[in-house]
């Protein structure tokens, strides 16, 4: 395993990490929501809004561990029907595909946070820009993951399972 590996899979665990904790928090949270509704008779109206926060927090951080650890959603079906030659170019049309989506989510999301940084999210008086925020980084380590699979399989050095066999 490369020093660029090594990297790539801690900030992946640090992604897990961070969404993991995110995924506990939301339920705390939402359980409080029902216990003050129920029981105490008054909605903690910040829950919604924090977990919004929490939800993207999940969807795009988590979406670029899966683009690393190779569990993004992809069709292999048809990787698995042809030759290997076949594969390999399916391959690196995929990952091509998810650095240019990586990417558009990166300078889009950059551009968006920018735009709603200086306003303030209602109930819990945060930036707004803190909601695409996740967006902007999934989207910088889906462009890094992905430049890192073709990478290695410029190198020969690609262990994913359904690329060359």
């Amino acid at each position: 395993m490369t020093p660029v590996d090594k990297l790539l899979d801690a900030i992946a665990t640090a992604c897990r990490v961070l969404t993991g904790l995110s995924l506990v928090i939301l339920t705390v949270i939402f359980g409080w929501l029902v216990f003050g509704r129920y029981v105490l008779n008054a909605t903690p109206t910040w829950v919604e809004q924090a977990a919004l926060l929490l939800v993207m927090t999940i969807a795009f951080i988590g979406a670029a561990v899966g683009v690393h650890e190779n569990a993004h959603l992809s069709v292999s079906v048809f990787r698995g029907l042809v030759p290997a030659p076949v594969r390999t170019a399916f391959v690196i049309v995929t990952d091509l595909a998810m650095a240019g989506f990586g990417g558009l989510m990166l300078v889009y999301g950059a551009k968006l946070t920018a735009f709603k940084w200086g306003s303030m999210i209602p109930l819990i008086q945060l930036p707004e820009g803190l909601r695409s925020l996740p967006l902007t980084i999934g989207g910088g380590l889906i462009l890094l993951f992905s430049l890192a699979h073709l990478t290695r399989l410029a190198l020969r050095r690609d262990l994913r399972r359904d690329t060359i066999e």
